[in-house]
């Protein structure tokens, strides 16, 4: 009889002579989490025990262990998942997360991103070039500043200014105040100037916050959010996406470096699994230095056809200058959103002269490419 899998790889740091056995710990760990010899019952070592599938020696001293899991452990949740994929193992500071191959039966279950790559290209009305975004910060000013800022961020063509990760509903700068005046700001940039920038606001705290929040956005007329799924939690993130948000919705990184995922899987494949329709990562350019190869591979999961999963859009970002934008964009290609932050500010009084300056690199870069690729 057939068992659909879940194939999860993990770096195991241990002497090359333990890794078998360490990884056939990982095999118990993850499901029954009893001794090998505890499993007596037929059902159980078929349908629920993880199976050790491939062993390989890494350069470093390390070994690579590949581990099929019965599907059925998963009970396609989205909670019961994670704790099949690296749950009681993530407690050992020898494992890390490098990879998972997911079933359609589970990405069926948990179906990816409601609007996707070309969902929100249709909500910007931009199909070709490469998008732009910036955040509105930093921490600490009221409303009224982070308003007027957003305009002339709007004013210079970006298309996506969005809350900070750090803005949460502080007294000094209260949620809904902030995404009425916010949301007030680009509208009036639209009448003046016919450029209809998204604001996104950022939804954070408890479950009952986040719905607060994600109503106050919805009757207040945003037309996408924003959520930190390591904050929120990957079930609750999937559940906003999925059942609550009736609005594209963007993922933001921050604590994702508190977990020993590899960062292509965490970002590029689980976040999008989880219904991001726009993931922002650190990349190489910024003050993160990421390998390329990483970035190459996390934007190439975003995007890469899935079965039913929509493609999502790449969101580089982590300290994007002006002088690397077009670089950049001849990177990723034309299907992601730069993110450049604090850059834009550092010269007073230059804002929209420096986001300008942004937006005409990004689309200057996207135009090269688009001729490039059809020339």
């Amino acid at each position: 009889m057939h068992v659909e899998s879940l194939r999860v790889t993990y770096r195991l740091d241990v002497e090359p002579a333990a890794a078998a056995a360490r990884a056939e710990e990982v095999a118990r760990e993850q499901t029954v989490e009893v001794p090998r010899s505890v499993v007596r019952d037929a059902f159980v070592e078929h349908h629920v025990l993880g199976r050790v599938e491939q062993l390989v020696p890494g350069p470093d001293g390390s070994s690579l262990a590949t581990i099929a899991f019965p599907v059925a452990a998963t009970a396609l949740d989205p909670a019961q998942l994670l704790n099949v994929l690296f749950g009681m193992t993530s407690l050992h500071a020898d494992a890390t997360c490098v990879d998972a191959e997911f079933p359609e039966s589970l990405r069926a279950a948990l179906q990816g991103p409601r609007f996707g790559l070309e969902g929100l290209r249709k909500l910007l009305g931009v199909h070709e070039r490469a998008l732009t975004c910036t955040a509105v910060k930093p921490l600490g000013q009221s409303p009224q500043a982070l308003a007027q800022l957003l305009k002339s961020f709007a004013r210079a063509g970006i298309d996506v200014i969005k809350d900070d990760q750090g803005l949460a509903d502080h007294p000094f700068c209260p949620f809904e105040a902030r995404v009425r005046a916010c949301l007030d700001a680009a509208r009036q940039v639209a009448d003046e100037t016919g450029h209809h920038a998204v604001y996104v606001p950022h939804l954070s705290g408890t479950p009952d916050a986040v719905d607060r929040q994600l109503g106050i956005a919805e009757a207040c007329g945003a037309r996408a959010v924003m959520a930190s799924p390591m904050l929120i939690g990957l079930p609750g993130f999937w559940e906003l996406c999925r059942r609550r948000a009736a609005l594209p919705v963007f993922a933001h990184p921050t604590l994702g470096g508190a977990q020993r995922f590899a960062h292509d899987l965490l970002f590029g494949s689980l976040f999008r699994l989880f219904g991001a329709d726009a993931v922002i990562f650190v990349g190489y350019s910024g003050r993160f230095d990421i390998p390329r190869e990483v970035c190459r591979s996390l934007a190439a999961r975003l995007r890469r056809p899935w079965g039913t999963v929509l493609p999502a859009l790449p969101v580089p970002g982590g300290g994007i200058q002006l002088e690397n934008a077009a670089e950049i964009v001849s990177f990723y290609g034309n299907d992601v959103m730069l993110l450049a932050g604090g850059s834009l500010q550092l010269e007073e009084g230059a804002v929209e002269q420096r986001s300008r300056a942004f937006v005409a690199a990004v689309r200057d870069a996207s135009a090269r490419n688009f001729e490039s690729k059809n020339s």
